[in-house]
């Protein structure tokens, strides 16, 4: 066996040190991780934001091809209906935190 592989014994006051080290690397990475999680965070409620204005996007797409379709006009298509629900439903939900 060369030294590499030999297993090093550490004094008390190496082993000490090394303890502090490592909990000062740590602490420093800490707040790294946690820029990039609130970062992540906003990341995913953008993407819902946008999944949500694209799905209300295609409710009144289909609201409007439903009314043009219709003879008179004057019927509330069924897909109108559905998104006044869904816009009616999403209105106590919570919005983004503002900075």
């Amino acid at each position: 066996m060369s030294e590499k592989e030999q297993p090093q014994e550490l004094t008390k006051e190496e082993l000490q040190k090394r303890r502090e080290e490592i909990t000062a690397f740590y602490k420093e990475n800490i707040k790294h991780l946690k820029v990039q999680k609130e970062y992540e965070e906003l990341l995913r409620d953008v993407e819902k934001a946008r999944a949500e204005r694209v799905q209300a996007q295609m409710f009144l797409a289909q609201a409007y091809a439903a009314g043009q379709e219709s003879e008179d006009g004057m019927e509330e298509s069924e897909a109108s209906r559905e998104f006044e629900a869904a816009m009616a439903e999403n209105e106590g939900r919570r919005t983004l935190k503002r900075t």
